[in-house]
Formats: C-alpha cells, sequence, structure tokens
C-alpha cells in the first residue's frame, strides 16, 4: 500500500512539473497574444489548423466588413468598396506576396487549388512544343511528375490535362516511389525529372507525413535539367516562409483555408514566375487588363502578369475573410510562426515519446526542423478510432487512411498547454482502452 501511494505522489509531482514547463514555455512565447484574435470552444483542444484553421476576429470583421458594403452599396461595391471588388484578387495578392516571397505581379488570388493548377498546366505544359534542349536528339518533353504521396485532387488534374493532349496518363504521368510509404527522397525525384519529362508538380509538404521538401533544391536541379517545376503549397503557405521568386520556382499554387485560417472554401491563390508572360490556357474576362476589360471585345486583352490568369468573376464573399486572416499573419511574422511551429511540434513528440511510448505508437514524419513541416503525422494500428476517441475527450486531430493521426498546433492559436494537455487526454484514452468503445468504420469526413 506504502508503495502504490508513493508510486501515486511520484506521478502526481511529475505530472504538476510537466504542467510547469508547459506553462513557461508559453510565458515565454513572444505570439501568445494573437490566441485572443480567434474563436475557440472553451474546453477544446484544436489541433486540426492543416486541416481548417479557426475563425479570427479580424477574418470575421473583413467579411462581415463586406456583407455590409453590398447591402449598402449594391453593384456600387464593385468601384466604391473599401477596397473596390473589381481589384480585390490584386490587393490581396499584394498582401500575400511576402509569406510566398513573390512580388505582387506575380501572385493572384483566384479559384480553388485545382482549378489553379489546372490553368497553369493548361498554361505552361505543351508537350509537343519542347524537344530536349541539352542533347539534341530529338526527344519530346511530354510527361508529367509527380509522387506516390502526392494529394489525390493534384494526381487527378495531371492526368485530365495529359489526356486533353490525347495521351495516355499511364505512360505520361511519373509518381516517384516512396522509399518508407511516408517520405519522399529527394534524390529520387531529381533522378526520375529525365529528358522526357516537361513539368514537375510536386508538394512543398507531404499531406499525410508532414515531410516539407526541399524546394529551394528541387528547384535548382529542375532548373539544370530543362523541367519546368510547381508546387502545391497549400499544407505550407501560413506556416513556413516560402522565397518563390529567389528559388527560381517556376509556379506555385496553395488553398487559404488551412494555416492561414481564412474560412472553408476561401478562394485560393497562384504564382507564375514573372518570366513567363504565355496567354492564358484557360481564359476568362477577369483575366483582361483592367482598363480594356469593359470594352467588351472578344479578343482577351491579358492583365499584365498573374492576373491574367484569372478567369471569370471572382467570388467575393469567399475572397473576403482572407484580408483580416493575413493581417494577423503578417502581423505576427512568418519567420516567428515558424519558430513556434517546429517548438509546438518538437514539444509534441517528446511529450508521445516520454507519455505514451509503451502503447504503441511510432512518427511518420521526419524528426529533423528542416524536413519537418507543420503538423507530426502519428502512427498506430487503430488510429481511427484513437482520433475519434480524441475527439470525445474534446482534442480535435483529423485521420488519414490507414494508420496516421495528423496533429496540427497552429502557432497563431495553439499553445504549449494545450499540446501537454492533449497528450495527457490521449494517454488516459489509451490507459483506459477507450477507443475500444468505439465502432470501426470512419466518418465520411476525417
Amino acid at each position: 500500500m506504502t508503495m502504490t501511494f508513493a508510486a501515486t505522489e511520484e506521478a502526481s509531482a511529475e505530472e504538476a512539473s510537466a504542467e510547469e514547463r508547459a506553462r513557461q514555455l508559453d510565458e515565454c512565447d513572444e505570439l501568445a497574444g494573437f490566441a485572443g484574435q480567434f474563436y475557440k470552444t472553451p474546453g477544446q483542444i484544436y489541433l486540426d489548423g492543416n486541416s481548417l484553421g479557426l475563425l479570427s476576429k479580424p477574418a470575421e470583421a473583413s467579411l462581415l466588413h463586406t456583407l455590409n458594403e453590398w447591402k449598402t452599396l449594391a453593384i456600387g461595391g464593385w468601384m466604391d468598396a473599401a477596397p473596390p471588388w473589381f481589384t480585390l484578387a490584386e490587393e490581396l495578392a499584394r498582401d500575400m506576396a511576402p509569406l510566398l516571397g513573390a512580388s505582387a505581379d506575380e501572385i493572384i488570388i483566384a479559384n480553388s487549388t485545382t482549378v489553379n493548377l489546372h490553368q497553369l498546366l493548361a498554361t505552361l505544359y505543351r508537350p509537343h512544343d519542347r524537344p530536349h534542349e541539352a542533347n539534341g536528339n530529338g526527344i519530346q518533353r511530354t510527361k508529367l511528375l509527380a509522387t506516390a504521396l502526392d494529394f489525390p485532387s493534384d494526381i487527378h488534374a495531371m492526368q485530365s490535362q495529359i489526356r486533353l493532349r490525347g495521351l495516355d496518363p499511364d505512360e505520361h504521368l511519373v509518381r516517384v516511389p516512396s522509399r518508407d510509404g511516408l517520405t519522399i527522397c529527394e534524390d529520387d525525384i531529381i533522378a526520375a525529372m529525365t529528358p522526357d519529362v516537361h513539368t514537375a508538380v510536386l508538394p512543398s509538404v507531404l499531406y499525410a507525413g508532414g515531410q516539407l521538401l526541399d524546394m529551394a533544391h528541387l528547384a535548382q536541379a529542375a532548373r539544370e535539367r530543362g523541367v519546368l517545376i510547381g508546387f502545391d503549397c497549400s499544407h505550407s503557405v501560413g506556416v513556413a516562409p516560402h522565397c518563390l521568386s529567389d528559388w527560381d520556382v517556376d509556379f506555385a499554387v496553395w488553398c487559404s483555408y488551412k494555416y492561414l485560417s481564412a474560412g472553408p472554401g476561401a478562394a485560393g491563390g497562384l504564382f507564375l514566375n514573372r518570366r513567363h508572360r504565355e496567354r492564358p490556357g484557360l481564359a476568362g474576362w477577369f483575366g483582361s487588363r483592367k482598363a480594356a476589360q469593359f470594352d467588351m471585345a472578344h479578343e482577351l486583352d491579358p492583365a499584365p502578369g498573374a492576373g491574367a490568369l484569372q478567369i471569370g468573376t471572382p467570388p467575393i464573399l469567399a475572397m473576403a475573410p482572407l484580408g483580416g486572416a493575413l493581417q494577423i499573419v503578417n502581423e505576427a511574422g512568418i519567420k516567428r510562426v515558424r519558430s513556434k511551429s517546429l517548438a509546438l511540434t518538437a514539444y509534441l513528440m517528446s511529450l508521445i515519446e516520454e507519455k505514451l511510448q509503451e502503447h504503441g505508437f511510432t512518427f511518420g514524419n521526419p524528426r529533423e526542423d528542416a524536413r519537418r513541416g507543420g503538423h507530426i503525422a502519428l502512427r498506430h494500428p487503430e488510429a481511427g478510432r484513437i482520433c475519434r476517441a480524441l475527439r470525445e475527450a474534446g482534442v480535435v486531430p483529423d485521420y488519414r487512411r490507414p494508420d496516421i493521426i495528423r496533429l496540427a498546433p497552429s502557432p497563431l492559436y495553439a499553445s504549449f498547454a494545450e499540446c501537454h494537455e492533449s497528450v495527457r487526454r490521449l494517454r488516459h484514452i489509451m490507459d483506459a482502452r477507450l477507443w475500444q468503445d468505439i465502432a470501426p468504420e470512419p466518418g465520411l469526413v476525417t
């Protein structure tokens, strides 16, 4: 009895010490004040910022402001709103540019991620126009290069673009395999940049495993081999710095509803290196030069820069929250955001190793800071049921088949104390085997 009491007392002391450590980390957190700008459910720990970010008060205010302009100005909002809806995409591009390391004229806010990828491939992927320049042997560059771990929608878009050119995706879409099922070796990607590859489309961060690819190195390798290269930055924008222009990336796409917290279905964005001034592959009237748009000419007079890749009338209400969302990220500073993100995920991993080592968890994400995005990929054979048990316990992660629990503490509103508490609740779930009470069938949205 004495030994049991002593063990319990020792465990309580260790827990108190861990709680104090989390409190000290929060006290030193330069970004702690931003959490008050977000709507958080009391008692809930939100670790799903890599899927859908929380609503912030500035984003809410931007949306309400735009709704009021619609109410009071009606059609006059296109020119009299602040900013005018007619140029809202360009205004937001200026605020977005520092996060991507690009000039404002290389960026436009428009469409969704997949539509923007279709637009960029329709514009740049011309498989019969570029024989291999280096060896003069007449090899046609017809292939698109991706990885076996890409987000499915990117693959669907690439397959569609290949078919539209009368080619077979089974032959003309190359997917670099993973050596371990979780990560991609950059050397394998570079080795796959053969003379018949036209364009590489790669994720900045693997959506499941959380690996951050070395975009600068890959872009340099692509340039040396005459391959165009673009990145889907959906899992890195707003949580890691980018230098797309300096890295000489050809193009990029991203969404705005994850770490940027612009809301479900928020307008995405695209980057087109200014050396590319091709006519848009998918033309529409909002890609016109602004001064000429209402001339209503049937011949497109394209806008300078990335603005030419706009297609139809922009979804103003889906763009409005982004203004407030960008205000917070830019105020916090992307370097400080990245620093805290790495600290939060490293802290989570250390707690899991310390508290849950006997429960069969492993990490699917890289451990090195330079190779880790904004989330950790916690693996377990019963990940689906454990994930749902966490939600019932007030911790919101997400699940990716077959065995990954993604934990993404957003640096702008997550705390070290919340990371500590989430691991404490997870340990209780595992110690009490509460996940066994949950049916194995996952929900439609995980």
